[in-house]
């Protein structure tokens, strides 16, 4: 690049770096995004987002609040009325229970890769491979560690962060207080799937129960009669599941082998 080139690259507007932005996600992005609420609940999480800086959605696996979110993150990172030009996706690495992988080896991005997988699942039922690889390599979908968090302002971007239940309330601090400007914030997760050790650190009900009310953050709560994109039979696991241990805590048994084996 020449002197003159550099010059100009450090001259242009914000309006300039916003449309060549644009030009670049449009190009990309050739796929027609549409979003289809399949139920109230879905509405409403797509207006909270639309209105909203930061949305909070509670609810269980199959109710489409990650697709959802995506494809709002997808439908307005395209849109030229305004200067969102990333998209960033966070998630908690709190694996599941007796599940853990212990050390991965590679680079940051190679060790994060496994814990994207739910993210990368739901764009791809919404754009093309070829569109999802170009998006990661030009560096508009971005994961981003939980863990480099701290310190970070994330301007111009949708925020997804996923498995929010596992995110202890003092980290669900500081990642609310990371949005910058122009930034819209999105908190998903199922209160009913807490890996953490002390399920009392969960932050998502804390956070339902802090913002329900506010008139400047947005809280959906989804449930059971909101997962009808999901295979019928989960509904009856999870209930029979939700049974389960109802029963134990009525006979006073803290150890599901007691139930098992008397």
């Amino acid at each position: 690049m020449t002197k003159k080139r550099r010059d100009q690259s450090f001259t242009l507007t914000q309006e300039e770096v916003n449309k060549q932005a644009k030009e670049l996600i449009n190009n990309i992005i050739i796929s027609d995004v549409k979003i289809h609420a399949k139920n109230e609940s879905q509405k409403k999480l797509i207006k909270t987002i639309n209105e909203k800086e930061i949305t909070i959605c509670a609810g269980p696996p199959g109710c489409g609040k990650t697709i959802v979110s995506l494809a709002m993150a997808l439908s307005l990172i395209k849109k030229d009325d305004n200067n969102y030009r990333k998209i960033y996706l966070i998630k908690s690495v709190t694996t599941l229970k007796g599940e853990e992988v212990g050390f991965l080896k590679g680079d940051l991005s190679e060790k994060i890769e496994p814990f994207m997988w739910s993210f990368i699942l739901n764009v791809d039922k919404l754009i093309s491979e070829h569109e999802i690889k170009s998006l990661f390599d030009s560096d508009i979908i971005r994961p981003f560690p939980l863990a480099y968090i701290r310190g970070t302002t994330l301007d111009n971007a949708i925020i997804i962060i996923d498995e929010a239940q596992n995110i202890t309330i003092d980290n669900a601090r500081t990642i609310l207080t990371r949005i910058g400007q122009n930034s819209k914030m999105i908190l998903l997760g199922d209160t009913n799937q807490i890996d953490l050790k002390n399920k009392n650190e969960s932050s998502l009900d804390i956070l339902i129960k802090m913002f329900d009310n506010s008139d400047k953050i947005g809280v959906v709560k989804m449930d059971t009669s909101d997962t009808s994109i999901r295979n019928p039979i989960i509904n009856y696991i999870e209930d029979t599941y939700n049974k389960y241990f109802q029963e134990l805590e009525k006979e006073g048994k803290s150890a599901k082998r007691n139930l098992l084996y008397g």
